[in-house]
């Protein structure tokens, strides 16, 4: 059996029992007006990925997709003593897994995103929901056929994202479906795959990259409008209970990118491998980064307690408070779009 052999799923298809609170709403009339614009801005903005990307575009990932410094162990004396081919199969790994782990994160998202569907309790929230169903369905397709037709084999979702992407879907709570996945999962993937359009070499991986973050970045700030107006009322219990959960999964969130099981494939020390990684410079950056858009959105909800900040200081997270908050985000991207003529002024 090879490594990649061992790490393949022995059942397919897995099943978790979740009981989730359905609301109906029959006041049909929309006062939310932000929620709206995000509503019509995605029914605007979808996009048909076999359309809009040239998949005939050449895919080598033994030249390398990303920049090397991207690995972990970039740089450091494990790396100074592999081959050229090793080298080679390293960045295929790497990229494979990383990769892999957004295609299981999307499918994460995809499950919740039904869920918030059926648990918001808000008309608005429900249109926009069902719109964020069909670019989930659209993320899963683009990471699967990348995956399959141009890396060649696959990985299973990391120990540590799967526990999260776990405990999101089994709570009955709406506004913890939206605080796990709007916030914190997706707020990482869109820092991820903003570094990833900014350095991609390969243009098919940088406009695939591209595409999935103009969805993503409207579901950002889905959450963050949603749960700002929510949170308003919490009761003191309530409001810290969500600040335990948004600190664990930020300390999971950090822990997941040893990815072990890249080492193991390569046959090198994998405690030595994730040593590595974790002392290097590039990764530590990069890992921080992953938290720019999270810190902030946390913060206008109300989340960030003196606490809070005290835990986020010992993450190293904290520097990124005073960033704008991804609804912010949006709605200067859509006037840098309207000023350059891509889409119409709004109505």
């Amino acid at each position: 059996m090879t490594p990649l052999e061992r790490f393949h799923p022995q059942q397919p298809i897995e099943r978790i029992p979740v009981s989730l609170d359905v609301h109906y709403n029959w006041e049909y009339d929309a006062t939310r007006t932000r929620l709206m614009r995000l509503y019509e801005n995605a029914k605007r903005d979808q996009w048909n990925a076999t359309e809009r990307l040239d998949w005939r575009v050449d895919v080598d990932p033994a030249k390398g997709l990303l920049p090397d410094a991207g690995i972990g162990i970039f740089g450091t004396p494990i790396w100074q003593k592999l081959t050229a081919r090793e080298v080679e199969q390293l960045r295929h790994e790497a990229i494979t897994w990383q990769l892999c782990q957004f295609l299981h994160g999307e499918q994460g998202a995809l499950l919740a995103t039904a869920q918030v569907v059926d648990g918001v309790p808000w008309y608005e929230g429900k249109q926009y929901g069902a719109t964020q169903v069909m670019d989930e369905a659209r993320h899963v397709e683009v990471y699967r056929r990348f995956i399959q037709e141009k890396l060649g084999h696959e990985y299973p979702v990391n120990r540590e994202l799967k526990k999260l992407l776990d405990q999101i879907l089994l709570d009955s709570r709406w506004d913890m479906k939206f605080l796990g996945m709007q916030i914190i999962v997706e707020g990482l993937a869109l820092a991820a795959f903003g570094t990833i359009r900014d350095t991609a070499t390969n243009p098919l991986l940088r406009d695939l990259t591209a595409a999935v973050m103009e969805d993503e970045s409207r579901h950002v700030a889905f959450g963050v409008l949603s749960l700002r107006e929510f949170y308003q009322d919490l009761s003191e219990s309530e409001r810290t209970l969500r600040e335990e959960f948004v600190y664990e999964a930020c300390v999971l969130m950090r822990d997941r990118i040893s990815n072990r099981e890249v080492w193991e494939t390569m046959g090198l020390d994998a405690d030595a491998c994730i040593a590595a990684s974790d002392h290097s410079p590039l990764a530590q950056q990069f890992r921080y980064r992953l938290f720019s858009k999270i810190v902030p959105n946390i913060k206008s909800l109300g989340l960030l307690s003196p606490r809070q900040r005290e835990r986020f200081e010992k993450l190293g997270i904290l520097e990124y408070e005073h960033n704008t908050t991804s609804d912010v985000d949006h709605d200067v991207e859509i006037e840098r779009r309207v000023r350059a003529g891509e889409i119409p002024a709004p109505a």
